[in-house]
């Protein structure tokens, strides 16, 4: 078969043919009378065979390698092409992320786009003071997208960057919420931690409903971290959860604090106080959680309280006695 013929039928235009054969790759195997070259059946399998091979990227010279090395194994070569494919599709991926950033910002000059190009690239600096600055920064000037600085945020280890995106995200506004609601179904209880501090300085109602949701997590820490947000926002869900943190004395304190705010009212207030009561009662309440316990009854009013305070000024463990006989001293002040 003659090299037109070839071209035609595997697609490879007859200049190609020409440089394979220039490379060694393939050599027709045989010629005509009139010097033309003569391609055999065999010819055109390994033509075929050079093209499904440059499909996966491979060189030309890797692919001579395949085809005439008798001891060549595709394993470790596959394996490069992954690796290198994979790196690839990484930057490809992350310069189109960054591409559709830009576009979000709605720039309205090039020097609008050049300072959300450096926003975002401060955002993923190895520098804390310059991931600090930009999350400062990226408020009142070009907005940067919500998505950079939800994802910033999920990452960020260093309090006081991580406080700072947080406050940018809540100036944001926008689809915040949703975006960090995302990161509440991250395998790592760290990342779901940070993605309930964001949420907590967040306004607004999506916010609480995410918060709630969080209340379910199955780390106590991130659980604890979402009561206590709930607390401030006046969520009665979150009162078991409160109360858990102070029988293990994890942030007891501010847990105490957010259940004197939930008893805003008379009935909340009862509530609260009788749950505290039920937990006293149990039997794998030690002493010092007891003892936790009584103190947080303090900054529960109402009679239900009182009463209770009364009933454990006489109890067994003389700590929690004289806590309790203290506490109602200071009530009675009052």
């Amino acid at each position: 078969m003659l090299i037109g013929e070839v071209s035609r039928r595997s697609g490879v235009s007859a200049r190609m043919l020409r440089h394979y054969e220039s490379l060694g790759l393939v050599r027709p195997s045989g010629r005509t009378g009139s010097g033309y070259r003569e391609y055999s059946a065999k010819d055109i399998r390994r033509i075929f065979h050079i093209e499904s091979l440059r499909s996966l990227g491979l060189s030309l010279r890797e692919i001579g390698r395949a085809l005439d090395d008798p001891g060549f194994t595709p394993a470790a070569l596959v394996g490069d092409l992954i690796r290198q494919t994979s790196d690839r599709i990484a930057a490809e991926t992350e310069l189109l992320t960054r591409l559709r950033r830009i576009d979000t910002a709605d720039p309205a000059d090039w020097e609008d786009a050049l300072q959300v190009v450096s926003l975002l690239q401060a955002l993923g600096s190895q520098s804390a003071n310059a991931r600090q600055r930009a999350a400062l920064s990226s408020v009142g000037g070009v907005p940067v997208p919500v998505e950079a600085l939800v994802e910033a945020a999920l990452r960020e280890t260093e309090p006081n960057v991580a406080g700072a995106l947080r406050w940018a995200l809540a100036q944001s506004g926008g689809d915040g919420p949703a975006l960090l609601a995302k990161g509440l179904g991250s395998p790592v209880a760290a990342v779901r931690k940070r993605a309930v501090e964001s949420l907590a300085v967040m306004p607004g109602g999506a916010a609480t409903a995410y918060l709630r949701d969080a209340l379910t997590d199955p780390d106590a820490g991130v659980r604890g971290y979402a009561a206590l947000a709930l607390g401030t926002r006046g969520v009665a869900e979150a009162v078991p959860t409160l109360i858990d943190m102070i029988v293990v004395g994890r942030n007891d304190t501010d847990a105490a604090d957010a259940l004197s705010a939930l008893a805003s009212d008379t009935a909340t207030a009862d509530q609260i106080a009788t749950s505290l009561v039920d937990r006293l009662a149990h039997r794998t309440a030690e002493a010092p959680a007891r003892g936790r316990l009584t103190q947080a009854l303090a900054g529960i009013p109402g009679t239900t309280a009182s009463r209770a305070l009364t009933e454990l000024s006489h109890d067994e463990d003389r700590a929690v006695a004289l806590t309790a006989a203290y506490l109602l001293q200071l009530r009675d002040a009052r």
